[in-house]
């Protein structure tokens, strides 16, 4: 009897990480280019950001280390080939919003505004359709940054689950990461209920992880959430040099297919 061979297994790392802006918890420090090695030393396939500068014409002018380009390219250099962005909020010296950098291609991307009302306070998601190496599926994966206010992020997670049902395949791997401002933790119900989605350290750990404030986080305020993937070794990367690279410390977790 001929025995059929598994499917191949694939494991990608995923980080995410709120940049805020590439300043210091305090806003006193610029501090992209000690973000960038840190980003590099993990070795991350996938990155998730949140508060990424795309211009800010009186920094650039005050910053003798400002980036040429957007934040997005600076991080990216030759380490991730492909990258995206969200504009969110806009301002009379430029803008920021959401990005993704991966080693993979990313077939399409597209930055859905979820502000709600006519606040000033600006989101989005950011939806990436990527090409995994053969034989693997492609993977959709979501950059997102929710509200503030409770209310905000009530609908916003009713416009995500809206996403996830009307412009993701039921059967296709999905990673959704970023800064929730989910302190009451209202999330996690929410998308395992209307998307079967599950968080990467709760199903690993129990809970989700602490992420804010950096120096002594005590909020868990990101979140990884992933479907038709498993989650394995989940991490905070709460030590330095991340402690002192923004207001928020990353997550990082293999993704196994």
């Amino acid at each position: 009897m001929t025995q059929i061979a598994p499917a191949p297994r694939r494991s990608l790392t995923v980080l995410t990480v709120n940049i805020h802006k590439g300043f210091d918890l305090f806003n006193r420090r610029f501090v992209l280019k000690d973000l960038r090695d840190a980003v590099r030393n993990e070795s991350a396939d996938i990155v998730f950001l949140q508060e990424v500068q795309g211009s800010h014409e009186l920094h650039a002018t005050r910053f003798v280390d400002w980036p040429a380009g957007s934040h997005y390219e600076f991080l990216a250099d030759s380490v991730w080939k492909d990258y995206a962005y969200g504009q969110n909020a806009v301002y009379p010296d430029g803008h920021h919003g959401n990005a993704l950098l991966s080693k993979f291609p990313i077939l399409s991307h597209h930055n859905h505004d979820v502000s709600v009302g006519d606040d000033s306070e600006k989101r989005g998601m950011l939806h990436c359709v990527l090409q995994l190496p053969d034989p693997l599926p492609q993977m959709h994966a979501v950059c997102v940054h929710l509200g503030l206010a409770e209310h905000h992020r009530n609908e916003q997670l009713q416009m995500l689950c809206r996403l996830v049902d009307q412009a993701i395949p039921a059967d296709a791997p999905l990673v959704i990461a970023g800064d929730f401002n989910d302190w009451r933790m209202r999330a996690h119900s929410t998308l395992e209920r209307c998307a079967g989605m599950r968080e990467a350290f709760v199903q690993v750990m129990g809970r989700a992880a602490r992420t804010f404030p950096a120096r002594l986080p005590m909020l868990r305020l990101d979140r990884i959430y992933v479907r038709h993937a498993s989650a394995e070794r989940p991490r905070v990367l709460s030590s330095r040099p991340w402690s002192h690279l923004s207001d928020h410390v990353p997550l990082a977790v293999e993704i196994g297919l």
